[in-house]
């Protein structure tokens, strides 16, 4: 293998991870934000805030399958290739429904009833939920595609967190200048620590930001990355044909046995399949319900100045954003798995933490940089993971991430709800049994998820990934890639 198989140069490189730049903005906004604004912000209660948010994963889980499925099978927009027709397809859609969400609804006033703002919202959270799916889908399946080297991927994956990272970065920055610099807070401590109405342009503001700055990183992703195309794609196809005809030796060389194709169905008899669909759902419900309420366990449990609500998200990032310099190292090292470990430990830390010190101070910094660093590492292992189990099936790597994206959404959303449906206050402003039950959640999130993620990752060591069920014929493949009439997986296929 060539070195420019290995790896892609420097600028391309920069380009592929400036293509989720926008979907990393949007989704910490979403994930730290979003329960905050509709529940302390816009006063709704916490079970209509979790259906806001319960919405929004189960539109994104059911269009992640949907949106992988067709993106490997239709052949894109004329020459701009498919995985990148439906990037600029879920851009679109993202920057057009976002700024509705963290805004005001249009005509709606203290007497409007609470059922008008949830008709109101959800069909603009059904629409960026769509777009992100998109997005995330299609540059996902880039990286099989651009690399096909092991650790090649692993640097494309990691390039990708460092990006989301700094994306996070530039969320909680600008929220802080939002907030230290707020019109009319000066001199008033009682309104500054508390998160209310007068809040709404803070979160309308930042969204506009984060659009902005998305946009123009999208517009880096389309310029700079190049999306190979198939072989057997039109006149391609014909001109490499007779070329190729024109060059061929009149002894033909040894040929090694086609590899086969998996399509979608067949990769439901993987048991590879399941057991990375279950350790990457548990590190997503890790990271991103952390993400959700590390902003209520700030300021409901430690009763800590809402300006802690940017900071401390800030702090993890930047620790994750350092930890992913050392993954790509590390993993050629100890293995991906082990590297994973060193991750799931971190975040057991951190949720010990908690647990033993319940009135943290300043200490949360400390403990912010474990949850970071511990949470980015276990996030890039995880996704170079799926990479690994997709291999050479590229052609139907974006539904392997769909599907492993539904797994997140759904189980997010549902963890989501019934937290919120347990919630011990009702009303907009909180009681003394907030401050044990979002402690609670931190240590249950951190701890008990972990401890859930840790035996998926045993399950891989003792089974490593690999594809050991039967794949159709490659003589069986036509038009998109496979034979619709063959129902069977009748031919060995390994990575």
């Amino acid at each position: 293998m060539s070195d420019t198989e290995r790896s892609l140069p420097f600028c391309r490189r920069i380009s592929y991870a400036a293509g989720h730049f926008l979907n990393d903005l949007c989704a910490s906004m979403w994930f730290t934000y979003l329960l905050v604004y509709y529940h302390s912000v816009l006063g709704f209660p916490n079970t209509s805030a979790g259906v806001l948010l319960l919405a929004g994963q189960i539109a994104d889980g059911v269009c992640t399958p949907l949106i992988g499925y067709e993106s490997d099978r239709t052949p894109g927009c004329g020459s701009y290739g498919k995985r990148k027709s439906w990037h600029l397809v879920g851009t679109v859609s993202v920057l057009l429904s976002f700024p509705f969400i963290f805004n005001q609804c249009l005509g709606c006033d203290l007497s409007t009833p609470e059922w008008v703002g949830l008709i109101y919202f959800i069909p603009f959270i059904v629409v960026f939920q769509f777009g992100w799916a998109a997005t995330q889908i299609s540059h996902l399946s880039l990286i099989p595609e651009l690399v096909s080297c092991e650790h090649a991927k692993v640097e494309l994956t990691a390039y990708r967190y460092a990006f989301t990272v700094v994306a996070n970065i530039i969320v909680f920055a600008v929220a802080y200048l939002l907030f230290h610099f707020q019109p009319g807070q000066e001199g008033d401590p009682s309104i500054s620590d508390a998160l209310g109405p007068i809040d709404i342009p803070v979160f309308r503001n930042l969204s506009l930001i984060v659009l902005g700055i998305g946009a123009l990183f999208s517009l880096v992703f389309h310029l700079g990355t190049r999306e190979k195309r198939r072989a057997g794609e039109g006149k391609e196809e014909e001109e490499e044909e007779e070329e190729e005809g024109e060059r061929r030796p009149l002894i033909p060389a040894p040929q090694h046995p086609p590899k086969a194709l998996l399509r979608w169905s067949c990769w439901l008899k993987q048991p590879s399949f399941y057991q990375v669909a279950f350790l990457y759902m548990t590190t997503r419900l890790i990271v991103n319900l952390s993400q959700t309420y590390i902003s209520m366990y700030l300021t409901n449990s430690l009763m800590l100045p809402k300006k802690y609500i940017a900071t401390i998200p800030l702090v993890m990032y930047i620790s994750g954003f350092i930890s992913s310099f050392i993954m790509k190292p590390l993993s050629k090292l100890i293995g991906k798995c082990l590297t994973y470990f060193v991750g799931i430990l971190l975040v057991l830390a951190f949720s010990y933490w908690v647990i033993l010190d319940t009135n943290m101070g300043q200490q949360i910094y400390g403990a912010a940089i474990l949850l970071g660093a511990g949470s980015a590492t276990i996030l890039v292992m995880s996704l170079s993971m799926t990479a690994d189990l997709i291999g050479e099936q590229t052609q139907s790597g974006a539904f392997v991430y769909g599907a492993m994206s539904f797994t997140d959404k759904v189980a997010n959303g549902v963890a989501v709800m019934m937290i919120q449906a347990m919630h011990p206050c009702h009303t907009q402003l909180c009681c003394a049994a907030c401050v044990w039950f979002y402690h609670d959640i931190m240590v249950i999130v951190t701890g008990g998820v972990a401890f859930a993620a840790t035996l998926g990752l045993c399950t891989l060591m003792i089974w490593p990934i690999g594809i050991t069920q039967r794949a159709p014929s490659v003589s069986g493949l036509m038009g998109d890639g496979l034979d619709p009439s063959d129902n069977s997986c009748d031919q060995e296929g390994v990575n």
